[in-house]
């Protein structure tokens, strides 16, 4: 499967910065790929905040390992967790 990767950076709550990639299938909508970020930071107590084109933004497309396929297959969507997101 072909995924796209959008490089993301949202402002905590508590000010600092999260780094995450949203993972999705090539050819989702911008739109779609928002929604998955919000419900992502739902999970982390951290609705809310902003989530737009200046913190999310389209990187590159890859193939999906297995993990990720998995994950985009159940719910639509992968996170990779890089920075502050505990």
């Amino acid at each position: 499967m072909k995924v796209a990767v959008w490089d993301t950076y949202v402002t905590r709550k508590d000010g600092r910065v999260m780094h995450f990639d949203i993972i999705v299938e090539d050819g989702t909508s911008q739109k779609k790929v928002f929604e998955y970020g919000r419900e992502y930071l739902k999970t982390k107590k951290e609705e809310g905040q902003k989530l737009t084109s200046k913190e999310c933004n389209f990187c590159h497309t890859e193939e999906a390992k297995p993990e990720v396929e998995s994950s985009i297959k159940e719910k639509g969507y992968y996170i990779y967790e890089m920075e502050n997101c505990d």
